[in-house]
């Protein structure tokens, strides 16, 4: 059939131009863009969009398209996003002059820079500040939500845990910002930056710092009993390891890993959302594998259905507030429309938010072709320079622990929308917060009051 023939061409030119422009895709070796392409695009959006073309998706979110065609033109239009994207970021690299597999194998030797032959008192108060700021954080999070699911689980209360789930966002009575930011966000990267450290310095207020974090990371991932933010933190966890050397990704370790982690999600599939029916689990249409293959990606063809079909385009509402906010337009989320005009009754029942999917159903919603054209070429300059960025910086545990939090965080968002890529303001505050630490220490060595009561020298 046709879409099988565009499918094996584009994959294999996809898989040409993501190698080219990553330096590596085998997984013993995983990296930003590598993760993009086998996480954001191949599984996510690839693969369930060729079965939604074929009409074979069997999909509870498909069945309410009213426009049969737009399950050739979805299709179409991710297979543009696989090798236009890629395409775009090797102009780039070409324009750095950047030899990605050069480069990022010499990232992976390269020793890391930290004055291990110093105390650094001055930076480990400086650091240790900022950690108490999120371990208060996560705590407060915890006061402040009303019914924490985790601890109602491990309670014995196994009744509604997936109703739990949305009533512990919407039973947060305190503020959104500490939460999101300084509990949710700031304090796995800390936790990634003190174990860097630990690792090169092995003294015990590191290692015990880290043990800390590293904690209520965990605490913080699965307090919601979210299912995917702790299985993000572990990847991010690995690859810092890798990065620092401190651990060598093998056929039979990654083998390993893939058995625990289907292992906890079994459990976690069958505690929370009550599955009895295994042939269902294991439907390629449902359980987890549908979450992987068809939930991500069918909301862009509900996009496509909807937009300039139902609902006229945005023109650029529903970018960030920032920038509709200087032309006095009112803010409005694509995702939302598409779940208010699919799912009516359920946002009416409050058990429905938002359908977020791949960065081109929301460029689409605004500007229609124009923008996945557009979208696409800024997305793969924005973290293509990102990517040469941070392997030609000097690899501190600052900056090893920046890198490895985008390296994930850049390929989820990239299933989750558009906008977060114009101004996302978690990302700002994180990168301005610890770059300051680095910024403030080398000020402070410099006056005499710090160099006597902090053993500088």
């Amino acid at each position: 059939m046709l879409e099988i023939t565009i499918f094996i061409v584009v994959l294999t030119a996809s898989v040409l131009l993501f190698r080219q422009v990553a330096g590596s895709l085998s997984p013993l070796k995983p990296n930003l863009i590598s993760i993009i392409f086998y996480y954001s695009l191949l599984i996510s959006s690839f693969i369930g969009s060729l079965l939604i073309s074929l009409d074979i998706d069997h999909y509870y979110m498909i069945n309410k398209l009213d426009h049969e065609k737009y399950r050739l033109i979805g299709f179409l239009c991710v297979s543009f996003v696989m090798v236009f994207l890629p395409l775009t970021m090797l102009m780039i690299n070409k324009l750095f002059g950047f030899d990605s597999k050069r480069e990022f194998n010499e990232y992976l030797v390269k020793p890391i820079h930290y004055r291990s032959d110093q105390k650094g008192d001055l930076f480990f108060w400086l650091f240790l500040m900022l950690s108490s700021i999120s371990i208060l954080s996560v705590f407060y999070t915890l006061l402040k939500t009303e019914t924490v699911p985790l601890f109602e689980l491990l309670k014995g209360n196994l009744d509604d845990l997936a109703m739990l789930r949305i009533e512990a966002a919407r039973s947060f009575n305190g503020n959104i910002y500490i939460r999101n930011i300084f509990a949710i966000a700031l304090t796995p990267i800390l936790s990634l930056v003190a174990y860097i450290i630990s690792f090169k310095q092995r003294t015990l207020r590191w290692k015990f710092l880290f043990l800390v974090l590293f904690a209520l990371s965990i605490l913080i991932s699965v307090y919601d009993l979210a299912k995917s933010p702790v299985f993000f933190y572990v990847i991010m966890f690995i690859l810092v390891r890798l990065y620092v050397g401190s651990m060598r990704l093998n056929w039979k370790r990654i083998s390993a890993y893939v058995l625990i982690g289907g292992t906890l999600l079994i459990g976690m599939y069958i505690s929370i959302q009550g599955v009895s029916n295994l042939s269902e689990y294991l439907s390629y249409s449902s359980g987890p594998i549908g979450r992987m293959i068809l939930a991500q990606i069918s909301p862009t063809f509900l996009h496509l259905n909807i937009f300039n079909e139902s609902i006229p385009f945005l023109q650029g509402q529903s970018l960030p507030s920032v920038i509709t906010g200087l032309f006095d337009m009112e803010n409005i989320r694509s995702a939302r429309l598409v779940m208010e005009n699919t799912f009516p009754d359920k946002v009416e029942e409050g058990t429905a938010g938002v359908l977020n999917t791949l960065y081109i159903a929301e460029a689409y919603a605004n500007f229609g072709y124009l923008g996945i054209l557009i979208g696409t070429m800024y997305l793969g300059i924005l973290i293509q320079i990102m990517y040469i960025c941070f392997l030609r910086l000097p690899k501190n545990p600052i900056f090893i622990g920046l890198f490895v939090y985008f390296t994930v965080n850049i390929p989820r968002t990239l299933v989750g929308g558009f906008t977060d890529f114009l101004f996302n303001p978690i990302w700002i505050f994180i990168t301005f917060v610890l770059v300051a630490l680095l910024v403030a220490e080398q000020i402070l060595i410099k006056i005499p009051f710090f160099q006597k009561y902090f053993k500088l020298y």
